[in-house]
C-alpha cells in the first residue's frame, strides 16, 4: 500500500492546503519588507507588549488579519496621540486634573488582486520540451510577491516614481488601473518628514527653486547624510518611533533603532565613502549581539543607530520629471526634478523607518478561507488550461495630524520620513 497522498484536481481539501503554503511562504519570503513586518496587536494586547518591549508593536511594518472580512471592506485602526504634563507636587490637588487621552484613527482597505498564468492548450503542452504546468506557478507567486513588496515600498515612499522595467507590476500613477491596484490612496511625506541630501552638509527640507527641486548633482547620498537624520532625529519635536527586533538579547530595546532603505545607486554610494568598511563592520558586530537576526545578513551597515539596507529597485524621478510635496499651507504641490540633469542624473528617493509606519490588512478568500489562494481552471472544452494566485489585502502608510501644542495640529507620517537624493545614471534606466 502506498504510504503517499494522493489529493485529486479540484478537490477542496487541494485548495485549503495549496493556500495555506503559499500564505506561509508570502510571509516568509526573504526579502527586507518581510523581515519589518510585525503583527498588529487589538487593545489588550498592545498595552501588554509595550509594556514588555515586544515586537509587534516596534515593528515599522504592523500586519493585521481578519479572517471574517470580505474583498472591499475596511479596517480601523486608531492611535494615541502624543500628550504632555507636567507633574502635581506636593499636597496640591490632582483629583479632575488628569491629561485626557486624545485618539485619532485612520481607515485601511482592502481588495482583491489576482495574477493568471496561462499554461497553453493540448498541443502546446505536447510540443513544448518543458513542464508548463510545473513552471506556471512559481511565474504566478513570484509576480505576487512582486506586488506584495512594491504596493508596500511605494506606499511608505508616499509615490511611484517613474522608473519603469520588467522587474516592476505596479504601473506608473498615471496608468488608469494605478489607484485600484494600489487599493489605499497613495499620500505624499508630510512636510515635517521629507528631506533631501545637502552635499557634505547632511539634510535639509525639501525646498524648490523657480519650480524645480532645489537639488545639485553634487547633492548625492553620503555619510553626513545619515549623520543629518541622526541629528534631525535628536532634535525633532516628534522623532520616528524606535524599532524594537525580537530575539535580539534586549540590545534593541535598550537602545532602538532606526532603518533607512536606500536605493541600489544611493547604497552604492557608500562603497565610495572612507568609512565604509567600518560602516559594515557595525552592522556585523550587531548581528553578533541579536542572534544574527536576518536583517542584519543582507547587504546592510549601521551608522550610529541607523541601520542602511539596500532596496531592490529604486524609487526614481528623471529630469523633467514632478515630485509632489507639501507646502507650508498644507496643500500639495509639485516641482519637476532640474531639466540640467538629462540623462546622467536622478533624484531617488530613500527611506527611514521606525515603528509602526504602515499598516497591512487582509481579508478572507472564498476559496481558501485564509488571505491567500491558488485557483485551476480548464478551459475550451477541458483543451487549456489556467493557474491563478490571487490575494485579498491592502496597505496604508499611518499618517495622521498630531497635536505638536495646544491647538497646533501638524499632519505627521507617523513612523517613516523620506530623503531625495542624486544619484548617477546612464540613461532612464
Amino acid at each position: 500500500m502506498s504510504n503517499k497522498t494522493v489529493i485529486p484536481f479540484g478537490d477542496p481539501l487541494a485548495m485549503s492546503i495549496q493556500a495555506a503554503g503559499l500564505m506561509a511562504s508570502n510571509f516568509q519570503r526573504h526579502t527586507v519588507f518581510s523581515k519589518l513586518t510585525g503583527a498588529m496587536p487589538n487593545d489588550v494586547e498592545w498595552a501588554t507588549n509595550s509594556l514588555k518591549l515586544q515586537t509587534s508593536v516596534h515593528k515599522p511594518i504592523v500586519r493585521s488579519i481578519d479572517l471574517g472580512k470580505n474583498m472591499g471592506d475596511e479596517v480601523k485602526f486608531h492611535l494615541l496621540q502624543p500628550s504632555k504634563a507636567k507633574p502635581i507636587m506636593g499636597d496640591r490637588k490632582a483629583e479632575g486634573r488628569g491629561s485626557r487621552l486624545a485618539m485619532t484613527g485612520d481607515r485601511l482597505r482592502v481588495n482583491q488582486a489576482r495574477f493568471p498564468v496561462d499554461l497553453g492548450g493540448v498541443m502546446t503542452n505536447i510540443r513544448s520540451p518543458y513542464d508548463l504546468h510545473k513552471l506556471g506557478k512559481p511565474v504566478a507567486q513570484n509576480l505576487m510577491e512582486r506586488y506584495v513588496d512594491q504596493t508596500i515600498q511605494v506606499q511608505l515612499a508616499g509615490a511611484r516614481g517613474f522608473q519603469e522595467n520588467i522587474n516592476w507590476v505596479v504601473p506608473l500613477d498615471t496608468d488608469p488601473d494605478f489607484a485600484e491596484i494600489m487599493v489605499n490612496p497613495v499620500r505624499p511625506p508630510t512636510a515635517n518628514r521629507h528631506f533631501m541630501a545637502d552635499g557634505t552638509n547632511g539634510i535639509q527640507a525639501f525646498t524648490v527653486n523657480a519650480g524645480e527641486v532645489d537639488l545639485a548633482t553634487t547633492d548625492q547620498l553620503r555619510m553626513a547624510t545619515i549623520d543629518g537624520l541622526r541629528s534631525w532625529q535628536d532634535n525633532a519635536v516628534l522623532p520616528l518611533p524606535g524599532v524594537i527586533l525580537e530575539g535580539d538579547n534586549g540590545v534593541s530595546a535598550e537602545s532602538p533603532m532606526q532603518v533607512f532603505l536606500a536605493t541600489p545607486a544611493q547604497y552604492n554610494g557608500f562603497v565610495q565613502d572612507p568609512n565604509f568598511r567600518q560602516f559594515q563592520a557595525a552592522a556585523m558586530a550587531r548581528a553578533s549581539k541579536s542572534n544574527n537576526h536576518p536583517l542584519f545578513t543582507s547587504e546592510a551597515g549601521l551608522w550610529g543607530n541607523i541601520l542602511i539596507l539596500k532596496l531592490a529597485r529604486p524609487i526614481r524621478f528623471y529630469a523633467g520629471d514632478p515630485i509632489e510635496y507639501f507646502d507650508g499651507a498644507g496643500a500639495i504641490q509639485t516641482a519637476n526634478v532640474p531639466a540640467a540633469f538629462g540623462n546622467n542624473f536622478a533624484v531617488d528617493r530613500g527611506i527611514l523607518l521606525g515603528g509602526q509606519s504602515m499598516a497591512e490588512a487582509f481579508g478572507r478568500s472564498h476559496l481558501s478561507g485564509i488571505p491567500f489562494f491558488w485557483n485551476e481552471e480548464q478551459l475550451d472544452h477541458k483543451n487549456a488550461l489556467e493557474v491563478m494566485i490571487g490575494t485579498i489585502r491592502g496597505v496604508s502608510k499611518i499618517q495622521y495630524d498630531v497635536n505638536v501644542a495646544p491647538g497646533v495640529y501638524e499632519e505627521t507620517d507617523n513612523g517613516v520620513a523620506v530623503v531625495d537624493s542624486v544619484v548617477p545614471i546612464i540613461g532612464r534606466n
